[in-house]
């Protein structure tokens, strides 16, 4: 049975009525990384693992939300609705944005599931946030731009889950096109379309199995050390504000002023800003050895300057280089742990999954996940 089969017959099974039925995608990265934050670029896409969620009114003023993947159900009223602890948080605080904005809502019953492994980063809960908001908005005839939904998706992350998060998640998970990748401006949110052939080849993720705790306070300390250096370029230069504002060439007029690591990392967002804009271009040529070498040179950056890998990642990185039948590798999201990927050849894959399995597994003590992924469209109906 499909994941989406399973909803429906679940939401009937509970509910007893027939839902609408929704799907919301994760999202891979192939480029621009830590640049979100800094008004930069990136080149997200939408994958073919999602939520399925499944709504219907209820004539009630309380909303009941049942989880497959937790086997939980969490109920809540329209008219207290504060953050808790758990998954209810990505549901409840889009209702909350939608009724803060101004927006009729009444009871609803929801069930979700999916097939997004959970804590590899791909965006499980930019997925579900997209999925409730698409969901509520049909339901209820909210009439919404799906620019909209998303940006309640992303409120909902900063005041009831906590993380402040960039808008590049929610962005590729809701406005996401088969077989393209996003260049999204996250300064503007302007944004193109590029095309994705990649032909013989194929991308494959890697699951390290691994999650430091060092991720959420690495990145705010990242943060606070680019805004140091926007701050000191911006004693010389008026106009800056971020470091998509500044070149190489102003950044090396205050390096004398700047520590060895403020430096570094100054340096990588600007030429990981310049990768997305290159890799575009590679992409619009169809040519994937320049589009993989720039997954290696993205990786090396934030392995050596931004210093958000881990021996983990680097090892299933370094492991790739000398194997004629991958084009490319890096690691993917915040840092420390999380997936790499991997641009493989389609006839090597199975061998490719033995020789990095059974060397992590030396290495480690554990075998990493893979996953197969394809690129497709955004949040939607789900039509079965």
């Amino acid at each position: 049975m499909s994941v989406a089969s399973r909803i429906k017959a679940v939401f009937q099974e509970k509910f007893h009525s027939e839902p609408l039925l929704v799907r919301s995608p994760g999202r891979i990265n192939l480029i621009g990384e830590h640049t979100d934050y800094n008004n930069g670029f990136v080149l997200p896409a939408a994958i073919d693992k999602a939520i399925y969620l499944g709504f219907a009114k209820n004539g009630r003023q309380e909303c009941r939300v049942f989880s497959v993947d937790f086997e939980q159900e969490v109920t809540f009223s329209l008219e207290a609705m504060q953050p808790r602890k758990g998954w209810i948080n990505f549901v409840m605080g889009v209702a909350a944005q939608l009724v803060k904005a101004g927006h009729r809502l009444e009871g609803f019953d929801c069930v979700f599931g999916g097939d997004i492994p959970i804590g590899a980063g791909l965006s499980s809960s930019a997925a579900l946030e997209n999925g409730v908001g698409f969901g509520l908005n049909e339901l209820f005839g909210l009439a919404l731009s799906p620019l909209e939904m998303l940006q309640f998706s992303q409120q909902a992350e900063h005041e009831f889950a906590g993380v402040q998060c960039g808008i590049m998640d929610m962005f590729a998970s809701m406005m996401g096109k088969k077989d393209h990748a996003i260049r999204l401006d996250c300064r503007s949110l302007a944004h193109d379309f590029f095309p994705v052939e990649l032909g013989d080849y194929q991308f494959l993720l890697c699951n390290s199995m691994v999650s430091h705790s060092l991720a959420e306070s690495a990145y705010n300390e990242r943060r606070k050390e680019c805004q140091q250096g926007v701050d000191r370029v911006k004693a010389r230069f008026e106009a800056v504000n971020s470091l998509r504002d500044i070149s190489k060439s102003m950044l090396d007029t205050v390096k004398h002023e700047l520590s060895g690591k403020i430096f570094q990392r100054c340096a990588f967002v600007i030429e990981e800003n310049e990768r997305v804009q290159q890799t575009c271009e590679a992409l619009s040529r169809n040519d994937l050895d320049e589009f993989g070498t720039n997954l290696y040179k993205s990786h090396d950056g934030l392995s050596r300057d931004y210093e958000v890998s881990c021996p983990e990642m680097d090892f299933l990185v370094d492991f790739t280089r000398e194997l004629p039948h991958v084009l490319g590798a890096r690691m993917m999201g915040g840092g420390f742990g999380g997936c790499t990927i991997n641009l493989i050849k389609k006839g090597e894959k199975e061998n490719f999954k033995r020789q990095i399995g059974a060397a992590y597994q030396a290495r480690y003590g554990k075998l990493p996940e893979t996953y197969e992924i394809k690129i497709v469209d955004g949040t939607s109906l789900y039509e079965s």
